[in-house]
């Protein structure tokens, strides 16, 4: 008969090293805005799946669209500055 263990502590001994690093948590949090922006979009194309989209719909997806392009062109810009040292791009 074979005795069945589990095997915890063999998957929670690397937990550590599994936890994402400070840089990759900051890299997160200057994202964010882009994450939410495309979350925003996908709510207001998810509204219409169901139903014709009516002009409010449509205002709703280009406004959330236009934000969607704002965020990546601001968070470009960042990570273009942080990028170049003395400013020179």
């Amino acid at each position: 008969m074979e005795h069945i263990v589990t095997v915890q502590d063999a998957v929670t001994a690397f937990a550590d090293f599994m936890e994402p690093t400070p840089a990759e948590l900051a890299a997160i949090d200057a994202e964010m805005p882009v994450i939410l922006a495309d979350v925003e979009l996908l709510d207001a194309q998810i509204i219409t799946l169901d139903r014709t989209p009516t002009e409010l719909d449509a205002r709703r997806i280009r406004r959330a669209h236009r934000r969607v392009l704002a965020e990546r062109r601001a968070l470009a810009n960042r990570t273009a500055d942080v990028n170049a040292p003395g400013g020179a791009a």
